[in-house]
């Protein structure tokens, strides 16, 4: 039964996650239901990260069993005609070791998240930045965010109903960046681990922007990491400007 690796990304607004759920359309049930077109019966996929309902993903990993052999060529374009209308895409696909597991094989993931300051209404980038309405300090949230790069207890930046096992993780990278666009200038978070705790990118970025706009400091992200309290964590920010924007394993996966 042969193995394929699919990157996928995808428009997490209509979405209620990755996660296929009974009542709810989800991004996993999508590509779940265009494999049962292609060979009958029920199929199972597994993913690098289980996005929150709104997020969006440009390099979402996932693994799927197929009984044919199919061409990865074939088998991306048979899933890409079955997906429409969802806003889903196979951008890449792989025939990978029937050892192979998308989400206990990925050595670091990357998400993106994308904030736009700016005071008139977004219009075309509505739904895929989280738009404020005040300029931010880049340097004050560079030397804040390096508070949580590192091994820590993140318990102040999990969510309540986060199931991991444990809050210590270890933060490879925060880096955060201003990006030139034809809607303005945007600030994009660049944030790299292993593995992450519920909501903690979105807890991240949304304590930093507290700093860029001057309502907190580092010495109070500091505070907030040392309390181990949920309730010193500043605002959770919304979803839809974040994205899984790339996984790493051991070997590239694609040409």
């Amino acid at each position: 039964m042969p193995r394929y690796a699919l990157q996928v990304e995808y428009d997490g607004a209509p979405f209620h996650g990755w996660q296929r759920q009974n009542d709810f359309p989800s991004v996993a049930g999508a590509i779940e239901d265009a494999l049962a077109k292609l060979e009958k019966g029920a199929h199972k996929i597994a993913a690098a990260g289980r996005t929150d309902k709104g997020v969006h993903a440009l390099g979402q990993i996932a693994h799927c069993d197929m009984v044919r052999d199919w061409t990865p060529f074939r088998l991306s374009e048979a899933l890409n005609y079955h997906l429409k209308p969802n806003p889903v895409s196979i951008v890449n696909c792989a025939v990978v070791p029937d050892t192979f597991h998308a989400r206990f094989g990925a050595l670091e993931r990357r998400y993106l998240f994308r904030i736009l300051p700016r005071r008139a209404p977004v219009t075309h980038l509505r739904g895929f930045v989280w738009q404020i309405k005040q300029e931010m300090d880049l340097d004050a949230m560079r030397n804040a965010a390096k508070v949580l790069v590192g091994r820590h207890d993140f318990t102040t930046f999990r969510s309540t109903i986060c199931q991991s096992a444990s809050p210590v993780k270890t933060v490879d990278k925060i880096g955060i960046e201003a990006v030139e666009t034809d809607y303005g200038t945007e600030i994009h978070f660049d944030v790299r681990a292993r593995s992450f705790l519920h909501n903690q990118v979105r807890s991240f970025v949304g304590t930093l922007e507290r700093v860029g706009c001057g309502s907190m400091t580092a010495e109070d992200v500091q505070a907030a990491l040392d309390a181990r309290d949920r309730a010193a964590c500043g605002p959770v920010c919304p979803p839809h400007g974040l994205y899984l924007a790339q996984v790493t394993y051991p070997e590239p996966l694609f040409d």
